[in-house]
């Protein structure tokens, strides 16, 4: 199979659109944990809706990203591109509008299908453009914006939210989406995979949905309605909460999935996956590493911003601000890294990358304080950013090492998608035990005070706890209490972010594991 393709003269103009494109989805997919606190406060968020307000954005990418790429090879990556952000900028006014919660997650529904449909377009039209070393130099562009563009995220949506409202966080995309579907009109050439196996995998596409769904669903919501027994807000007449009824509805649709996709590829008929992928030792075990790099570092950014805005009082933008030295360590990182490879090998930077990232991210969890001094906390953000641009450059090479080059498209969605749900998942899992510490430290601290009546004690719980640490300002205002209950709840606040952060680093302690069981081998760049 190869790609119909016309060498286009204008075709690194069409590489500057292709570069916005992709610079828009990635932004939005950091932006938000900047400005999550302050939708907590305008909105009304419960800990629920701030979770799903970042995971759902992952979790919808990532379910749709293989078969919105498919589509496109299919029937013309430019088509899909232009679809995509059409769906992105509407979605961007909804949650630029959005007067409570479920609108501005249903918002962030609708940007993860645009998200999904513009990233696999952009990156098949690079490689159907370009030719030999063009080609490296544009993906290079393509890989460096989507690195940058992560860590930038958060500082455009501090800056916006501080010096406007978090409503131009989502509203900015608009004049951008505007610019990407005159320049695709205008410059991107259409593209398609000629030879390709018609069809489409609906069943699969289902089943994995709700398979990942329903265990991001009981993740998020166990608080809510209760890990066996129902609580109060569970819908009545159930005789158990419906967390372990949606995990084992994710267990059965996962397992189904599975077998599916096993007898269509017996049948030699279209997958939505090609499960023999894993087999291979470079791909399974490099995709378990991807997973985890990326549970570890979205759960630790979920958690960080929440931390340094209630606990420590920073705006949005002093928030964007600390968070951009991860970018800074990133870059000045970047451009040794290939390098480095040739000389180690792309299995040594990666384990490399992943220690760097591991001792990064205890020594930020151990700084937590209500004094920690910025640069101390930036100091180690940029030793983060020096891990994640060793490992994340270089563990995509490792991952396609034994793929078959017919298969490498397949592979590369594949790999993406593994990444997108590692961030869902995250979200999901050290949101939730930020939630949950918290709310019982709290609980400890009130318990422990005396003076302040039953009442005003429940509210307070329910207050820090629905905010996840953002409304603890709020608290000096409760009779009797005054400063020492700000004090209580920052300390809850604190305590719960270090034991987050520190949970963070076991994880990619399991990822650095994994990189254990990659082959000694070149890589498609090396070679």
């Amino acid at each position: 199979m190869t790609d119909i393709a016309v060498r286009s003269p204008n075709r690194w103009l069409a590489m500057l659109v292709i570069s916005i494109s992709v610079s828009i989805i990635i932004m939005d997919a950091t932006v938000v944990n900047v400005v999550l606190p302050v939708l907590i406060r305008d909105l009304s968020l419960t800990a629920a809706d701030a979770e799903w307000v970042n995971s759902i954005y992952s979790l919808v990418f990532a379910a749709l990203l293989i078969t919105a790429g498919r589509l496109g090879d299919m029937h013309g990556r430019r088509r899909m591109l232009l679809i995509g952000t059409v769906i992105f900028g509407i979605a961007s006014v909804l949650a630029s509008t959005a007067g409570n919660g479920t609108a501005l997650i249903a918002a962030r529904l609708l940007q993860g299908v645009g998200g999904a449909m513009i990233l696999p377009a952009t990156l098949s039209t690079v490689n159907a453009m370009f030719t030999g070393r063009e080609r490296g130099i544009a993906f290079a562009i393509w890989g460096s914006t989507i690195g940058g563009m992560a860590a930038l995220g958060p500082l455009a949506g501090g800056w916006l939210t501080t010096a406007f409202s978090w409503h131009w966080a989502f509203l900015i995309n608009v004049p951008v989406v505007l610019i990407m579907l005159v320049g695709t009109l205008a410059i991107v050439p259409e593209t398609r995979e000629a030879g390709l196996r018609r069809g489409l995998d609906p069943l699969g596409i289902v089943l994995s949905m709700l398979g990942l769904g329903s265990f991001v669903f009981g993740l998020i919501e166990g608080q809510r309605y209760g890990w066996w027994a129902p609580t109060a807000l569970a819908p009545a007449g159930l005789p158990l909460s419906p967390v372990p009824i949606a995990f084992a509805v994710g267990i059965v649709c996962l397992i189904a999935f599975v077998l599916h996709e096993r007898a269509r590829r017996a049948a030699g008929r279209a997958v939505l996956v090609d499960l023999d992928l894993f087999r291979l030792r470079s791909f399974g075990f490099g995709s378990i590493a991807a997973l985890v790099v990326a549970l570890g570092e979205f759960g630790m950014l979920f958690s960080l911003p929440l931390f340094v805005q209630g606990a420590l009082g920073y705006s949005a933008l002093d928030t964007g601000l600390l968070i951009v030295f991860l970018a800074i360590g990133t870059f000045l990182i970047s451009g040794g890294t290939p390098q480095l490879g040739r000389r180690l090998g792309g299995r040594a930077v990666v384990r490399l990358g992943l220690a760097t990232e591991i001792v990064a991210i205890i020594g930020l969890g151990l700084s937590f304080s209500t004094g920690a001094a910025f640069w101390v906390l930036a100091g180690w953000l940029f030793l983060y950013g020096v891990g994640v641009g060793l490992a994340t450059a270089q563990l995509t090479s490792v991952i396609l090492a034994e793929v078959p080059v017919e298969q490498s498209g397949e592979a590369s969605g594949l790999q993406s998608t593994v990444r997108q749900l590692g961030s869902a998942l995250g979200i999901a899992l050290l949101g939730t035990l930020l939630v949950t510490t918290l709310s019982s430290n709290f609980s400890g601290a009130l318990d422990a005070m005396t003076g302040l009546a039953a009442a005003d004690k429940a509210a307070a719980l329910a207050l820090v706890r629905d905010s996840v640490g953002a409304a603890i300002p709020e608290l000096g205002t409760l009779t009797g209490a005054g400063p020492a209950i700000v004090d209580a709840a920052r300390g809850a606040l604190l305590d719960a972010a270090r034991l987050t952060t520190l949970i963070a680093a076991a994880v990619l302690l399991v990822g650095f594991a994994a990189t254990f069981g990659l082959p000694a081998l070149k890589t498609h760049d090396d070679a």
